[in-house]
Protein backbone atom coordinates (compact mmCIF):
# COMPACT_ATOMS: atom_id res chain seq x y z
CA UNK A 1 0.00 0.00 0.00
CA UNK A 2 1.28 3.33 -0.77
CA UNK A 3 0.56 5.27 1.78
CA UNK A 4 0.62 8.93 0.38
CA UNK A 5 -2.35 10.52 1.53
CA UNK A 6 -3.36 13.33 3.80
CA UNK A 7 -6.76 13.46 5.12
CA UNK A 8 -8.03 16.64 6.79
CA UNK A 9 -11.04 16.30 8.84
CA UNK A 10 -13.19 18.47 9.73
CA UNK A 11 -16.07 18.93 12.15
CA UNK A 12 -18.91 21.89 10.77
CA UNK A 13 -21.07 23.63 12.91
CA UNK A 14 -18.92 26.02 14.65
CA UNK A 15 -15.83 24.68 12.96
CA UNK A 16 -16.34 25.88 9.39
CA UNK A 17 -19.78 28.36 10.03
CA UNK A 18 -20.03 31.12 12.72
CA UNK A 19 -23.36 28.83 13.93
CA UNK A 20 -24.86 25.80 13.38
CA UNK A 21 -26.46 24.94 10.40
CA UNK A 22 -29.81 24.51 11.95
CA UNK A 23 -29.64 28.59 12.73
CA UNK A 24 -29.35 29.29 9.28
CA UNK A 25 -31.88 26.71 7.67
CA UNK A 26 -34.36 24.69 10.11
CA UNK A 27 -34.86 26.68 12.65
CA UNK A 28 -36.00 30.10 10.52
CA UNK A 29 -37.73 27.64 8.28
CA UNK A 30 -39.92 26.44 10.83
CA UNK A 31 -39.89 30.01 12.94
CA UNK A 32 -38.51 28.50 16.26
CA UNK A 33 -36.31 30.89 18.10
CA UNK A 34 -33.10 29.26 18.42
CA UNK A 35 -32.04 29.92 22.15
CA UNK A 36 -35.53 28.57 22.90
CA UNK A 37 -35.22 25.74 21.16
CA UNK A 38 -31.56 24.85 22.66
CA UNK A 39 -32.67 25.38 26.01
CA UNK A 40 -35.71 22.73 25.44
CA UNK A 41 -33.17 20.14 23.95
CA UNK A 42 -30.98 20.64 27.20
CA UNK A 43 -33.62 20.70 29.58
CA UNK A 44 -35.14 17.12 28.42
CA UNK A 45 -31.65 15.62 28.09
CA UNK A 46 -30.66 16.42 31.47
CA UNK A 47 -34.15 15.12 32.75
CA UNK A 48 -34.52 11.90 30.80
CA UNK A 49 -30.88 10.99 30.17
CA UNK A 50 -31.85 10.22 26.33
CA UNK A 51 -28.80 11.11 23.87
CA UNK A 52 -28.66 14.61 23.23
CA UNK A 53 -29.07 14.01 19.31
CA UNK A 54 -31.52 11.86 19.24
CA UNK A 55 -34.04 14.61 21.83
CA UNK A 56 -32.66 17.04 19.09
CA UNK A 57 -33.72 15.32 15.89
CA UNK A 58 -37.06 14.20 17.21
CA UNK A 59 -37.88 17.37 18.44
CA UNK A 60 -37.47 19.04 14.65
CA UNK A 61 -40.02 16.53 13.55
CA UNK A 62 -42.64 17.42 16.27
CA UNK A 63 -41.99 21.04 15.94
CA UNK A 64 -42.98 20.37 11.70
CA UNK A 65 -45.93 18.15 12.09
CA UNK A 66 -47.15 21.13 14.75
CA UNK A 67 -46.44 23.51 12.29
CA UNK A 68 -47.78 21.51 9.28
CA UNK A 69 -44.45 21.63 7.40
CA UNK A 70 -43.21 18.66 5.29
CA UNK A 71 -39.69 18.10 5.32
CA UNK A 72 -38.50 16.50 2.58
CA UNK A 73 -34.82 16.00 1.84
CA UNK A 74 -35.47 18.86 -1.22
CA UNK A 75 -36.40 21.45 1.16
CA UNK A 76 -33.29 20.09 2.92
CA UNK A 77 -30.70 20.38 0.38
CA UNK A 78 -32.27 23.96 -0.58
CA UNK A 79 -31.60 25.20 2.95
CA UNK A 80 -28.08 25.03 2.42
CA UNK A 81 -27.92 27.74 0.45
CA UNK A 82 -28.80 30.13 3.60
CA UNK A 83 -25.69 28.98 5.58
CA UNK A 84 -22.62 31.40 6.21
CA UNK A 85 -19.16 30.44 6.76
CA UNK A 86 -16.17 32.30 8.42
CA UNK A 87 -13.89 34.14 6.13
CA UNK A 88 -11.65 32.25 3.65
CA UNK A 89 -13.43 28.80 3.66
CA UNK A 90 -14.72 28.90 0.66
CA UNK A 91 -11.47 29.33 -0.90
CA UNK A 92 -9.38 27.42 1.61
CA UNK A 93 -9.64 23.94 -0.11
CA UNK A 94 -8.21 25.01 -3.51
CA UNK A 95 -5.53 26.55 -1.77
CA UNK A 96 -4.59 23.60 0.57
CA UNK A 97 -5.01 21.10 -2.43
CA UNK A 98 -2.42 23.34 -4.43
CA UNK A 99 -0.18 24.02 -2.19
CA UNK A 100 -0.05 20.09 -1.36
CA UNK A 101 0.54 19.16 -5.10
CA UNK A 102 3.05 21.86 -5.57
CA UNK A 103 5.57 21.21 -2.75
CA UNK A 104 5.21 17.17 -3.13
CA UNK A 105 5.54 17.40 -6.95
CA UNK A 106 2.06 15.91 -7.03
CA UNK A 107 3.53 12.78 -5.09
CA UNK A 108 0.93 13.02 -1.87
CA UNK A 109 -2.41 13.11 -2.72
CA UNK A 110 -4.72 15.28 -0.01
CA UNK A 111 -8.73 14.39 0.90
CA UNK A 112 -10.88 16.52 2.35
CA UNK A 113 -13.89 15.28 4.90
CA UNK A 114 -16.65 16.14 7.00
CA UNK A 115 -17.90 14.48 9.95
CA UNK A 116 -20.64 16.37 11.53
CA UNK A 117 -23.75 15.78 13.79
CA UNK A 118 -25.59 17.72 11.91
CA UNK A 119 -27.70 16.75 8.80
CA UNK A 120 -26.26 14.95 6.13
CA UNK A 121 -29.31 15.95 4.07
CA UNK A 122 -28.55 19.57 4.61
CA UNK A 123 -24.72 18.91 3.84
CA UNK A 124 -25.40 17.22 0.95
CA UNK A 125 -26.66 20.79 -0.40
CA UNK A 126 -23.43 22.88 0.82
CA UNK A 127 -21.51 25.00 -1.73
CA UNK A 128 -18.26 23.48 -0.91
CA UNK A 129 -19.11 20.12 -1.01
CA UNK A 130 -17.69 19.51 -4.48
CA UNK A 131 -14.08 19.57 -2.39
CA UNK A 132 -14.71 16.85 0.02
CA UNK A 133 -14.50 13.35 -0.17
CA UNK A 134 -16.92 12.12 1.81
CA UNK A 135 -19.34 13.62 4.27
CA UNK A 136 -20.53 11.65 7.42
CA UNK A 137 -23.25 13.08 8.75
CA UNK A 138 -27.14 12.28 10.95
CA UNK A 139 -29.34 11.27 8.74
CA UNK A 140 -33.47 10.85 8.54
CA UNK A 141 -35.56 8.18 7.34
CA UNK A 142 -37.71 9.42 4.47
CA UNK A 143 -41.04 7.68 3.70
CA UNK A 144 -42.49 7.05 0.00
CA UNK A 145 -43.34 10.92 -0.10
CA UNK A 146 -40.52 11.90 0.53
CA UNK A 147 -40.64 13.55 3.98
CA UNK A 148 -38.73 12.59 6.87
CA UNK A 149 -39.89 10.88 9.57
CA UNK A 150 -37.74 9.45 12.12
CA UNK A 151 -33.92 9.13 12.26
CA UNK A 152 -32.08 6.67 10.49
CA UNK A 153 -28.12 7.41 11.72
CA UNK A 154 -27.19 9.47 14.69
CA UNK A 155 -23.80 11.18 14.70
CA UNK A 156 -22.43 11.71 18.42
CA UNK A 157 -19.34 12.95 19.76
CA UNK A 158 -17.99 9.77 20.34
CA UNK A 159 -19.13 7.65 17.07
CA UNK A 160 -17.38 10.62 14.92
CA UNK A 161 -14.78 7.78 16.46
CA UNK A 162 -16.45 5.16 13.61
CA UNK A 163 -15.52 7.36 10.67
CA UNK A 164 -12.19 8.06 11.68
CA UNK A 165 -11.48 4.07 11.41
CA UNK A 166 -13.45 4.48 8.23
CA UNK A 167 -10.96 7.39 6.62
CA UNK A 168 -7.92 5.25 7.95
CA UNK A 169 -9.10 1.75 6.65
CA UNK A 170 -10.35 3.37 3.60
CA UNK A 171 -14.21 1.83 3.78
CA UNK A 172 -15.83 4.57 3.94
CA UNK A 173 -19.25 3.35 2.31
CA UNK A 174 -21.66 2.49 5.58
CA UNK A 175 -22.23 -0.87 3.95
CA UNK A 176 -18.30 -1.89 4.71
CA UNK A 177 -17.76 -3.55 8.29
CA UNK A 178 -14.85 -2.05 9.79
CA UNK A 179 -14.11 -4.38 12.76
CA UNK A 180 -12.10 -7.27 10.62
CA UNK A 181 -8.24 -6.64 11.42
CA UNK A 182 -5.70 -4.70 8.83
CA UNK A 183 -2.33 -4.36 9.03
CA UNK A 184 -1.41 -1.06 9.71
CA UNK A 185 0.85 -1.04 6.24
CA UNK A 186 -2.13 -1.91 4.01
CA UNK A 187 -4.47 1.08 5.63
CA UNK A 188 -4.82 3.76 2.92
CA UNK A 189 -4.54 6.89 5.16
CA UNK A 190 -2.73 6.00 8.43
CA UNK A 191 -3.09 7.78 11.74
CA UNK A 192 -0.05 10.49 11.36
CA UNK A 193 -1.65 11.85 7.98
CA UNK A 194 -4.45 13.19 9.43
CA UNK A 195 -5.05 17.07 10.67
CA UNK A 196 -8.23 17.28 12.35
CA UNK A 197 -9.73 20.61 12.88
CA UNK A 198 -12.40 21.52 15.61
CA UNK A 199 -13.93 23.91 17.65
CA UNK A 200 -14.78 22.40 20.79
CA UNK A 201 -15.04 19.93 23.44
CA UNK A 202 -17.49 17.91 21.42
CA UNK A 203 -14.57 17.12 19.39
CA UNK A 204 -12.16 15.99 22.01
CA UNK A 205 -12.91 12.47 21.55
CA UNK A 206 -11.75 12.48 17.55
CA UNK A 207 -8.79 14.63 18.69
CA UNK A 208 -7.83 12.16 21.24
CA UNK A 209 -8.23 9.48 18.88
CA UNK A 210 -6.06 11.07 16.41
CA UNK A 211 -3.26 12.70 18.66
CA UNK A 212 -2.81 9.12 20.33
CA UNK A 213 -2.32 7.40 17.36
CA UNK A 214 0.45 9.86 15.74
CA UNK A 215 -1.68 12.54 14.20
CA UNK A 216 -3.04 16.33 14.26
CA UNK A 217 -5.13 18.41 15.49
CA UNK A 218 -5.99 21.63 15.82
CA UNK A 219 -9.21 24.00 17.39
CA UNK A 220 -10.73 27.10 15.87
CA UNK A 221 -12.21 29.67 18.29
CA UNK A 222 -14.34 32.70 17.64
CA UNK A 223 -13.12 35.83 19.46
CA UNK A 224 -14.64 35.08 22.86
CA UNK A 225 -13.72 34.67 26.69
CA UNK A 226 -15.70 31.14 26.25
CA UNK A 227 -14.17 30.06 23.44
CA UNK A 228 -11.00 30.94 23.76
CA UNK A 229 -11.19 29.40 26.92
CA UNK A 230 -12.18 26.21 25.77
CA UNK A 231 -9.63 26.40 23.11
CA UNK A 232 -6.44 27.07 25.50
CA UNK A 233 -7.78 23.99 27.51
CA UNK A 234 -7.52 21.75 24.94
CA UNK A 235 -4.29 23.00 23.63
CA UNK A 236 -3.14 22.44 27.61
CA UNK A 237 -4.31 19.12 27.67
CA UNK A 238 -2.59 18.40 24.45
CA UNK A 239 -5.98 17.41 22.42
CA UNK A 240 -4.46 19.75 19.46
CA UNK A 241 -1.28 20.74 18.09
CA UNK A 242 -2.15 24.11 18.26
CA UNK A 243 -5.31 27.04 17.99
CA UNK A 244 -5.93 29.55 16.22
CA UNK A 245 -9.21 32.01 15.00
CA UNK A 246 -11.69 30.56 12.99
CA UNK A 247 -10.25 32.50 10.10
CA UNK A 248 -9.41 30.85 6.94
CA UNK A 249 -8.15 33.40 4.95
CA UNK A 250 -4.57 32.83 3.14
CA UNK A 251 -3.06 35.76 5.14
CA UNK A 252 -4.46 34.43 8.65
CA UNK A 253 -2.69 32.97 11.30
CA UNK A 254 -4.81 29.51 11.06
CA UNK A 255 -3.64 29.06 7.21
CA UNK A 256 -0.25 29.86 7.92
CA UNK A 257 0.33 27.22 10.80
CA UNK A 258 -1.60 24.61 8.91
CA UNK A 259 1.32 25.12 5.85
CA UNK A 260 4.06 24.21 8.06
CA UNK A 261 2.22 21.42 10.09
CA UNK A 262 1.03 20.11 5.86
CA UNK A 263 4.95 20.69 5.54
CA UNK A 264 6.10 18.20 8.01
CA UNK A 265 3.58 15.34 7.18
CA UNK A 266 4.18 15.72 3.38
CA UNK A 267 7.75 15.56 4.63
CA UNK A 268 7.48 12.42 6.54
CA UNK A 269 5.66 10.09 4.10
CA UNK A 270 8.19 11.24 1.17
CA UNK A 271 10.95 10.36 3.83
CA UNK A 272 8.66 7.08 4.14
CA UNK A 273 8.38 6.52 0.78
CA UNK A 274 12.13 6.98 -0.25
CA UNK A 275 12.90 4.07 2.89
CA UNK A 276 10.33 1.60 1.16
CA UNK A 277 12.23 1.83 -2.50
Amino acid sequence: MKQNKIAIIYDFDGTLTPKTMQEYTLLPRMGIKSKNFWDDIVKETRETGAESMMVYMRHLLDYAEEKNIAISKKEFYKMAKNIEYYNGVQTWFDRVNKYVKKISKSKVIIEHYIISAGHLEILEGISIKKYIKKIFASEYYFDKNDNAVFPKIVVTDTTKTQYIFRINKGKINLSESINEHMEEKQRPIPFDNMIYIGDGLTDVPSMALIKKEGGHSIAVFQKNQEQIRISKSLLKANRVDFIAPANFSDKSELYKNMLILIDYVVAKIKYNLHLKK
